[in-house]
């Protein structure tokens, strides 16, 4: 079968116009951001007019034509263009064949049936197509066969029959097909690579300049990691950080001499399939025809007044091991330890510039960088002696018999450092040993943060929580009390340190609601929903007393209040003698209140019972025969009732009418009341 190259050859098509020469734009700049986007800067050096080309992957033309610019001091941006999307099945769109016709001279021709050609070479021939086919021909000398294209043409004297040889050339007599297919060829041999896309620019001005191109695109996130280094010796406040940052390249181009910048921030990013292919979606009409009706259907209505009147729906609210050393054997001297030498220096790190904007850090590497595609990177971006003191942080949540050993670390600098993981070591006289390993949140500058590395075993603390409430405000005014309480939570800490190993003890303790700790008085943050008591931890036992306070105000009304309030009232200290006076006086107040309310409860109850012993003698009246002894002895009973029920009534007027005063009294000292 024919190849693609052998089609060209058949149909004339060498003589495709070449492309017009491209200048090359080389990477010269990366900015890699904490976002997960690289801002990448390319460079050229063109002359007056000039067209420049760029290779890149087909996953990466979204955030080109999203976010690409160009910058050219003297000059214009003529054109940018690329194929597009689907740029084979756009090739094909206004042919009469598809991509699979070129596979086969053949299928081709019998595509462009009735298209006049001329066939040049052993025969001279011109004639519309009327079929194409390959036919095998037997080559002189038993030489075997080969594939021949055969043509059938409508030639001006009749239909003639060519087969094509090697040196044969078919050429379409009309321009305009021929033009076409040239086109269509040009485009698909710019098509073949999928995985790339060529940005073609056209760039117009005078003169020699540089002309830049860039655009921000997706990139592997880079990390930072730091290796902090502290002194062994207590009391040491500093130590030798080493910030470092691990980066890749996936962009699939090779980074040569580039000028790299990383930045640390937490940008808002985008992206949107802006090479995707979109149609808009347009309603289906039906071709009008005169006198054609299309009524719409009918959906119903609803009263307009019924609407105005309808009410607007309203929104819902809302363990320590120790050893005994070894004793020398009798007779033999202990050998002398081997001399540890010093420990070396940290090697001196060459960073770059350090400068902090309004939401994000940068850090220019000092020199370029070359880093070829897939590859990956580790560079330094800070070196510096940094205030650290090393600190027992208490978190109960974590354990809660002992502290973390951490490092209260201060960034003394201008500008911020990223998050990362760092690596502790301690320099001491025998060497350098890793001590542990800790999480660095983002670190503004000026500002400071605990590193927990370890479990710190040489300390034990224990905790005890109380809870109480006292009086601190009476205020009486207008028959209402108003009760302010002072609710105190106690936390007590009973600490066990290492003698002669004092340190500093950072107690983190869950934030309780309205609350304000009001001892001690001084070294209390907010972190994170807890509080943060820093307190100096001496050798030996300690005891060490937090108290946070809340305000409680309840407001009672004197003439509601139970005898069991006014009494828990009483029992406050500190009251002053008026306002002791006074609660005796109501309490005396609303116990005669009391005392006359239970009397007359008393006599309505005994009415009340009275008045259903009545009920059961009028029956008993009914059943027995009149004048009958029983019935005489019934009627006796129920007079003595009727005379007990007057009495009963009078009482309990006497009753109601002392219970008023009473109340009454009650209320008016109440109103009078204040304090």
């Amino acid at each position: 079968m024919m190849t693609c190259s052998r089609i060209l050859l058949i149909l004339g098509l060498t003589g495709l116009p070449a492309l017009a020469s491209a200048a090359e734009l080389e990477l010269r700049r990366v900015l890699l951001s904490s976002g997960g986007v690289g801002y990448f800067e390319y460079e050229a050096e063109v002359e007056g007019n000039a067209n420049l080309s760029l290779s890149v992957r087909r996953d990466q033309v979204d955030d080109l034509l999203k976010s690409m610019v160009v910058f050219d001091e003297r000059g214009a941006v003529g054109q940018v263009s690329l194929a597009g999307a689907e740029a084979l099945r756009d090739i094909f769109r206004d042919l009469p064949f598809d991509g699979t016709a070129l596979d086969d001279p053949a299928g081709l021709l019998n595509a462009l049936r009735g298209h006049e050609v001329n066939v040049a070479g052993s025969s001279q021939v011109r004639g519309r197509i009327v079929s194409a086919a390959m036919e095998p021909v037997r080559l002189p000398g038993d030489g075997g066969t080969v594939s021949r294209l055969k043509l059938t043409l409508l030639a001006p004297d009749g239909l003639k029959n060519v087969t094509v040889q090697d040196l044969d050339a078919v050429a379409f007599a009309d321009a305009a097909l021929q033009a076409r297919l040239s086109a269509a060829l040009a485009a698909l041999a710019g098509a073949q690579d999928r995985e790339r896309r060529v940005l073609a620019i056209r760039a117009e001005g005078e003169g020699r300049r540089k002309l830049r191109v860039a655009w921000v695109s997706e990139a592997p996130l880079w990390k930072a990691s730091y290796r902090l280094t502290v002194s062994g010796e207590p009391g040491a406040k500093n130590g030798d950080l080493q910030g470092w940052a691990s980066l890749e390249n996936r962009t699939g181009t090779d980074w040569k001499d580039v000028e790299l910048t990383l930045v640390s921030g937490s940008p808002v990013t985008f992206r949107q399939a802006l090479y995707a292919t979109y149609y808009v979606d347009r309603p289906e009409v039906p071709v009008e025809v005169i006198g054609r009706v299309l009524p719409r259907p009918d959906q119903g209505g609803i009263a307009a007044q019924t609407m105005a009147d309808a009410p607007v729906p309203s929104r819902e609210k809302r363990a320590e091991s120790g050893a005994a050393p070894l004793q020398a054997s009798r007779g033999f001297a202990p050998a002398a330890a081997p001399a540890v030498p010093e420990p070396p220096p940290l090697a001196a790190l060459v960073t770059g510039e350090t400068g902090e904007q309004q939401t994000q850090v940068r850090f220019r590497l000092p020199r370029p960088v070359t880093l070829p595609s897939g590859q990956n990177v580790l560079v330094p971006i800070v070196a510096r002696s940094v205030p650290a003191e090393r600190v027992a942080l208490y978190q109960p949540q974590t354990h809660a018999l002992h502290p973390l050993a951490a490092i209260h670390l201060a960034n003394d600098g201008t500008s911020a450092l990223p998050p990362g993981i760092v690596t502790l070591y301690e320099r001491g006289a025998d060497g350098i040993s890793h001590i542990g390993d800790a999480r660095l949140a983002p670190l503004p500058a000026g500002e400071k943060r605990l590193l927990a590395f370890a479990l710190d075993g040489k300390v034990r603390i224990d905790q005890e929580q109380k809870r109480d409430a006292e009086i601190a405000r009476l205020r009486a005014a207008r028959g209402i009390l108003e009760v302010t309480r002072t609710e105190q939570a106690t936390t007590i800490y009973r600490v066990v340190a290492p003698a002669g190993d004092a340190r500093r003890l950072v107690l983190e303790q869950p934030r309780r609601p309205d609350f304000t700790i009001v001892k001690p008085d001084k070294g209390v943050e907010i972190a994170e929903g807890n509080w943060r008591i820093a307190v100096a931890l001496g050798a030996g036992q300690g005891r060490i007393e937090v108290i946070a306070e809340r305000p409680v105000l309840e407001r009672v009304q004197l003439l509601q209040a139970s005898d069991e309030q006014i009494r828990l009232l009483l029992q406050a200290p500190r009251l002053s003698e008026r306002q002791r006076e006074g609660l005796q006086r109501v309490a005396a107040l609303a116990g005669e209140r009391a005392k006359v309310a239970g009397e007359l409860a008393r006599l309505e109850r005994d009415r009340g019972a009275l008045v259903g012993e009545q009920a059961r003698l009028r029956a008993n009246l009914q059943a027995v025969p009149q004048g009958s002894d029983l019935h005489r002895r019934y009627l006796t009973q129920l007079g003595g009732q009727e005379d007990r029920l007057a009495q009963l009534d009078i009482d309990i007027k006497v009753k109601q009418a002392e219970l008023q005063g009473a109340t009454t009294r009650l209320e008016d000292f109440a109103r009078t009341l204040e304090f």
